[in-house]
């Protein structure tokens, strides 16, 4: 079952977050406190939003944590899914998919024309996985980031 998350998931939701970070070997990077996730799906100048997968006992197995962006060639909204994560004793129980779809269905709904994400290079499950629902990559463009110090001295000239 795919539902909207609600504020009393946000301690489950910080959980799994933790737990994709660790799965990426990344889990020294995340910074985000239960309250700032709070505040960004929740808040007075809520910007995101998530979607819970439940099993059949109601327990949350995944999420799907999106916003909108923009695309300037199509002139609509898109999706960016910023983080799709199952518990690794769920996967292969259709939760993922699920949640794309739930996606995919807003984004037909509102009249949006793009749903994207980014996968990690070596993660080849999840690329197998994408590439099976019809996801092509698109490696023809680069990302770029601004973190930290770099950030703060370019905001600061």
């Amino acid at each position: 079952m795919i539902r909207i998350a609600t504020p009393a998931d946000v301690p489950v939701l910080h959980a799994m977050i933790r737990d994709l970070a660790e799965y990426e070997k990344a889990l020294h990077e995340v910074r985000a406190t239960e309250g700032q996730l709070r505040e960004a799906l929740f808040g007075e100048r809520a910007a995101a939003y998530a979607h819970i997968a439940e099993d059949e006992s109601g327990e949350a197995v995944g999420f799907a944590l999106w916003f909108l962006n923009f695309s300037t060639w199509r002139g609509v909204h898109g999706i960016y899914l910023e983080d799709l994560y199952v518990r690794p004793e769920a996967r292969g129980g259709g939760y993922g998919k699920a949640l794309l779809r739930e996606l995919a269905r807003i984004c037909v709904e509102r009249g949006y024309e793009r749903l994207e994400w980014a996968v990690l290079n070596w993660n080849t499950p999840s690329i197998d996985f994408y590439e099976a629902l019809g996801a092509r990559p698109q490696d023809e463009w680069t990302v770029y980031r601004l973190t930290d110090d770099a950030l703060a001295e370019l905001g600061a000239r």
